[in-house]
């Protein structure tokens, strides 16, 4: 099926196709390829002929919904200035054993696990010490998105992380745009006048771009120009309704803690919204086919918030953050700081329930899916499952027929982008926080993951030289540094960055450390049948600095 991008992209992760996946099938057991492709999880994978967790129902209305994609995506093909990446539909095959693809060497795993890794060690004095990210694709273009930045007024820092489906459109743009909008709510009545004035010259041609009121790190792409003006102009009338909110005296006697929230709350609402606005037609111009393909996809989000020693996690979806703290007996804790938004959440799915009428409760969850088509409960786009029906009869069935709206489609909306916000005071004893897509939570636990990143911690002392702090070190005080490096000797990763070293440890991991054969057969599957085995995996492992954190 094709894949549209409606970005300018820069980079790629390499990969290795190989053309058989028979080896891989026979070395890995049964129980081992269900728990792989989520067949004892929240999903049943299926070979990529629709995106994930979009569709993953009965093959009739798979093929109901691919039909219609495709008429979709072949009248987007009219539109000369989308920017788009095509993959063709590949069938399920295998080949002869004259034809096996030689194992990877070591080497080559290495070189492909570390294409995307980046790490920046240099921040200035604060809670966060450094940080880690790393992504490895599954879908082609990946759906995944990452965005690390510093709030330029000195109010913390963003880290967040988005898994989009039906295409990677909104996860993409929900990145670039997202911790802009959570930047301008943290704004003091004066800065954000200004800021305003400025956005609004922008607008009108009169002035540069202002300046950007975060400092983002690793960006990986550009949005294509008509899409950045729309943006700009919906950035603005945020501003202004910041501006009125500021006026009218909102969140006025509010503690910090709770502006936080509420910050973060109006962020995402604001965004989701805006993204729905752009999307419908305009009466002079139409549909606009750009804005149209954001809003056909959609994306789950966490979005970590974090200034001095208060943490601040907003999620909405299934994206995961968790807490690695060290405990009175130096044993690793992981605290989980999100609770996925499917429907093995009771609480959601009661919540969900008590917004429509009870006659209709028995098709609004249906084989763990919203309307039987969705997996998450809650996400950024899908408006499908947000407008009335008229609108999207209206917007988009000229292209897809019976088949643009679900299925038992009465009381909308089904979905919401609004997050739950988690607080978390920061202590000495917390040395991390990571963050990640399902493509990881999908083959580790959170406590794996917080033991194979603390002990990634300590061995990683023994990949640069033993540098000592002063000038004359006690004798004594040296040998015990040395027995230190001596005991990590045993814990020495293979990689200096720990979220390629946890994605090394989620495709090759055994009870026996990483297995070489299976890690190469992780990294060799053929494009058609990847996504069986393992989803898009991205991932960002914060440091905190515990010295910091002790006189806070």
């Amino acid at each position: 099926m094709a894949a549209w991008n409606i970005v300018l992209r820069s980079g790629n992760v390499s990969s290795k196709n190989p053309s058989t996946v028979i080896s891989v099938c026979n070395d890995l057991s049964l129980s081992r390829r269900r728990s792989l492709s989520g067949q004892n999880n929240k999903e049943n994978a299926l070979p990529q002929v629709v995106n994930r967790k979009y569709h993953k129902h009965s093959q009739t209305q798979l093929q109901q919904h691919q039909d219609g994609t495709d008429s979709f995506r072949r009248n987007l093909h009219g539109s000369s200035s989308l920017q788009y990446h095509t993959t063709n539909r590949l069938q399920l095959h295998t080949s002869l054993p004259s034809q096996y693809q030689a194992k990877l060497t070591p080497a080559e795993v290495t070189a492909m696990l570390r294409g995307a890794e980046y790490c920046v060690n240099d921040l200035p004095p604060g809670p966060v010490k450094s940080f880690e990210t790393n992504t490895l694709r599954s879908n082609n273009p990946i759906e995944d998105s990452h965005s690390e930045s510093i709030l330029e007024n000195g109010a913390g820092y963003l880290f967040g992380i988005y898994d989009g489906h039906g295409g990677a459109a909104c996860g993409q743009v929900t990145a670039k745009r997202l911790q802009n909008y959570i930047a301008a709510g943290l704004l003091g009545q004066a800065d954000l006048e200004a800021h305003k004035q400025c956005v609004a010259q922008a607008c009108s041609g009169t002035a540069p771009l202002p300046s950007p009121t975060i400092q983002a790190f690793n960006e990986q792409f550009e949005l294509v120009q008509d899409l950045r003006d729309i943006y700009l102009k919906s950035y603005h009338e945020y501003l202004c309704m910041l501006s009125d909110s500021f006026r009218s005296g909102v969140g006025s006697g509010e503690a910090p803690n709770e502006n936080i929230e509420r910050v973060l709350l109006t962020a995402f609402n604001a965004l989701d919204n805006d993204m729905s606005r752009e999307a419908l037609p305009c009466p002079i111009n139409g549909v606009n086919m750009k804005t149209l393909t954001v809003a056909m996809s959609g994306c789950v989000a966490v979005m970590a918030h974090i200034d001095g020693p208060h943490l601040h996690v907003a999620y909405t979806g299934d994206c995961t953050a968790v807490i690695g703290s060290l405990s009175e007996n130096d044993t690793w804790l992981a605290k989980k700081l999100t609770t996925e938004h499917n429907s093995d959440n009771m609480k959601e799915v009661k919540r969900i329930l008590s917004e429509h009428p009870e006659h209709e409760h028995h098709h609004i969850i249906k084989g763990d899916r919203l309307l039987s088509v969705l997996a998450p409960l809650r996400a950024f786009g899908d408006f499908k499952f947000k407008w009335d029906r008229n609108i999207i009869e209206d917007t988009l069935g000229t292209v897809l027929g019976d088949r643009a709206c679900p299925p038992n489609y009465k009381t909308p909306p089904y979905l919401t982008a609004e997050p739950e916000v988690t607080y978390h005071r920061l202590t000495p004893r917390d040395k991390f926080l990571v963050i990640g897509s399902d493509g990881l939570w999908d083959l580790m636990t959170p406590m794996q993951v917080i033991r194979l990143v603390g002990e990634h911690m300590s061995g990683k002392l023994t990949l640069s030289p033993l540098h000592l702090a002063q000038p004359h070190v006690p004798l004594e005080d040296i040998a015990m540094l040395l027995r230190k490096r001596q005991a990590a000797m045993k814990l020495k990763p293979v990689d200096s960055n720990a979220a390629t070293h946890l994605i090394r440890c989620a495709l090759g991991g055994t009870a026996y450390g990483v297995d070489h054969s299976r890690l190469s057969q992780m990294l060799s599957l053929p494009q058609d049948m990847v996504r069986m085995f393992r989803d898009d995996i991205t991932i960002t492992v914060v440091f905190f600095d515990d010295e910091y954190l002790k006189y806070c």
